[in-house]
């Protein structure tokens, strides 16, 4: 059963998670945004280098992890990278955090929604352009509303998630726009309605960016964004070659108590989705260019207003939860507001968030056994309540009743037959209580509004706390966790 869950979520790479995992993912908070400069406690963050150390060293102990790094920027400097545990575990060579190289998965389409906004500066692209005005083929017209360039950013083209974004070996490659065009998902609702997560929509937006640019995807980004950040080893091209390759981190498979190294994944075909590689110092240079508001040192990749419209909220799915900015995912609301985006390879497992009021961010990527998936939301989620601590919510008593029964996940391949064992199972437990049942996984809520829950199983002290939100017509009711911005969930009929 753990293969079989194992290779459910493995057709999901690049975004959403097992939802066993993902309850204890990203900070919630159902505050309305706020303009106010926050600010990282000192004491907080001179003690985070310990406090890291802390935690990985119980991961490695206990979670499966066989390497890792960490990277942290505040005040506009890198506060560290450090690296732990083994990049080659047979060859004995440790993680360096300054040097190895680690996928970020779908943390990469923060590099294309910021080379797409690049083109919307310089008038090449309009946001609430229909996306075939930019494609030499057409996505069929079979709703109302065509797909807008504005859809893609918060994974609400109305497609349906499809595996089949890996190859074996390069010679599986084709040219981008081939591989788009002939592997299109089936739309299964309109377009701008509900965000669920898109790795098509996205590698869209990068075809985009290399159609109205005349350049490849990967020189555009060489040349536009890892060229002036001085980002030296970041790539998206894929085998890896030279000093690249000798410093790329293993993926790693747990086999009868042992890691077995496995080969360098390829997700060329699919590439603005999610095939880059970096080091930690790359992903800080980012981070110090966003939280920058596009400058870093003499550099400029966008303007300032640009960087601050990309990290407001521009869809949500659940009322009172976070939901999508431009391509970002809204991690928190308020108290500081955070975004980033979580990125899933087969191997790597990675998350990266800014808090521009406190200018802080911070990068995480994990590699070994099924169980390093878990380490690097419990890892993302021990830094986030250190420097952000926040407190419970309160508890409401007023009279309302949560819609019980089996929900099942908007990101799916509707042509393939349902799949129930992965719904997720919602009962009460008392009047304000709710049990929620994922894969035998069972946790614990409690109620702190009309339909909206936190959760207690799991909670640390300090957060940050998981959301729940029932919404939706009565004939289409549906349930959204705050960590899960980019899908929904929808009662079975």
């Amino acid at each position: 059963m753990r293969e079989r869950n194992r290779s459910m979520a493995m057709r999901r790479v690049f975004g959403g998670a097992a939802l066993a995992l993902a309850l204890l993912a990203t900070t919630p908070s159902a505050a309305a945004p706020t303009a106010s400069v926050a600010s990282v406690d000192p004491a907080r963050l001179a003690g985070l280098p310990e406090f890291i150390d802390g935690v990985m060293a119980q991961q490695i102990a206990t979670r499966e992890v066989a390497g890792a790094v960490v990277t942290v920027v505040s005040g506009g400097k890198i506060v560290f990278s450090k690296g732990y545990g083994y990049a080659d575990i047979d060859r004995k060579i440790p993680v360096d955090g300054d040097k190895t190289l680690f996928r970020p998965g779908s943390v990469s389409k923060l590099f294309t929604w910021t080379a797409l906004m690049q083109q919307v500066e310089k008038g090449r692209v309009k946001l609430d352009d229909d996306v075939n005005k930019y494609l030499d083929f057409k996505i069929p017209a079979t709703y109302a509303k065509p797909i807008l360039v504005r859809d893609l950013l918060t994974h609400a083209p109305g497609l349906e998630d499809r595996g089949g974004i890996t190859v074996e070996s390069p010679a599986g490659f084709v040219p981008l726009g081939t591989f788009l065009k002939d592997n299109i998902p089936t739309r299964v609702r309109d377009s701008g309605v509900e965000s669920s997560y898109s790795n098509y929509g996205s590698a869209i937006a990068g075809y985009i960016v290399q159609r109205v640019s005349g350049e490849a995807f990967p020189d555009y980004i060489d040349r536009h964004i890892f060229g002036p950040l001085g980002m030296t080893s970041a790539t998206f091209r894929e085998p890896l070659t030279g000093t690249r390759a000798e410093n790329m981190a293993l993926g790693y498979d747990l086999k009868d108590g042992r890691f077995v190294a496995k080969p360098f994944e390829l997700y060329g075909n699919i590439m603005p989705a999610g095939s880059a590689s970096a080091t930690g110092p790359d992903m800080a240079r980012f981070m110090l260019a966003h939280l920058g508001d596009g400058a870093l040192g003499d550099a400029r990749i966008l303007k300032p207003d640009t960087m601050k419209q990309m990290r407001e909220t521009l869809h949500k799915n659940a009322p009172s939860l976070p939901g999508m900015a431009y391509g970002y995912m809204v991690v928190r609301e308020a108290g500081p507001r955070l975004v980033g985006h979580g990125g899933n390879t087969a191997d790597f497992h990675s998350f990266m968030v800014l808090a521009p009021e406190a200018d802080f961010g911070f990068f995480v990527s994990t590699t070994g056994g099924w169980g390093s998936y878990g380490a690097r939301t419990e890892l993302q989620n021990a830094i986030i309540g250190r420097v952000f601590p926040e407190n419970p919510a309160p508890r409401w008593t007023g009279t309302s009743t949560p819609t019980v029964g089996a929900y099942r996940t908007n990101r799916r391949t509707y042509s393939d037959p349902p799949q129930p064992e992965f719904d997720i199972k919602v009962s009460a437990s008392g009047p304000h209580g709710l049990v929620v049942e994922n894969r035998g996984n069972k946790t614990y809520w409690e109620q702190i509004g009309p339909q909206l829950y936190e959760q207690v199983t799991a909670a640390r002290d300090g957060g940050p706390f998981e959301k729940l939100e029932f919404y939706g017509p009565e004939n289409d009711r549906k349930m959204s966790f705050s960590s899960q911005p980019h899908v929904l969930y929808r009662v079975v009929k």
